[in-house]
């Protein structure tokens, strides 16, 4: 079974992130980790990477490299994106 990773961008002052990164936490975890990994990202730290996939603002998420929200997403918008994922990693 494939696994995807997930990043989620955040900096220090920013007052969503912790709104996203929790909403992440619970949406993962309800997958397992032998189907969704994820990581915090901070852009201070890792400028790079977020230039690389285009994050502008926090928080952002990307789905095995790809920025797919910017700003914090419904757990729905968000379920929707991993199960795409999946379906498309087990084809």
């Amino acid at each position: 079974m494939e696994k995807i990773q997930i990043e989620v961008f955040s900096a220090p002052a920013c007052g969503k992130c912790a709104q996203a990164k929790a909403r992440l936490r619970a949406v993962a975890t309800d997958y397992g980790e032998d189907r969704v990994t994820w990581r915090e990202v901070d852009v201070l730290d890792e400028m790079e990477r977020a230039l690389e996939l285009g994050v502008l603002s926090t928080p952002a998420i990307a789905i095995d490299g790809e920025l797919l929200f910017t700003g914090t997403p419904s757990e729905k918008a968000l379920r929707e994106a991993i199960d795409q994922r999946l379906r498309r990693s087990a084809s």
